[in-house]
């Protein structure tokens, strides 16, 4: 079997998967203007300690929680992408704004994926593939 026809799976378990992904969880949270406090919700209520850990990007085997919702914020951050491809700030402003549609019920999607469930986070992220179309 020649080099070309091998698949190889990357390994998220891997330290250096822990890196890139905690790179672009930070990346995105300054795009949002998330706090430290909201963060750590964000990456399942972890403490003080961890999130300053977190924050030299380390390369480190993440929780398995963490890396799902952190796959989850990459998904949702992808749709925002896709859609407001001609305007991509508008991708970063959307989750700040109210939205009527549920499950947000007049709620920004922020504020709803600050319930801090990773459910809260796939529902932000299967909403926006409906979108999607």
């Amino acid at each position: 079997m020649g080099l070309a026809a091998r698949h190889i799976e990357p390994d998220i378990n891997s330290p250096e998967a822990g890196r890139v992904a905690l790179t672009f969880f930070f990346n995105l949270m300054a795009h949002w203007g998330c706090n430290k406090d909201q963060q750590c919700t964000l990456l399942g209520a972890i403490g003080s300690t961890t999130y300053f850990k977190y924050k030299k990007l380390p390369a480190v085997r993440l929780p398995h929680d963490t890396l799902e919702r952190i796959s989850y914020l990459m998904g949702i951050h992808k749709s925002l992408r896709i859609l407001f491809s001609n305007q991509p700030e508008r991708a970063y402003d959307w989750v700040h704004k109210p939205n009527i549609a549920a499950p947000f019920n007049g709620q920004s999607a922020l504020t709803y994926m600050l319930g801090g469930q990773v459910v809260d986070l796939a529902d932000v992220r299967r909403y926006l593939d409906g979108v999607r179309g």
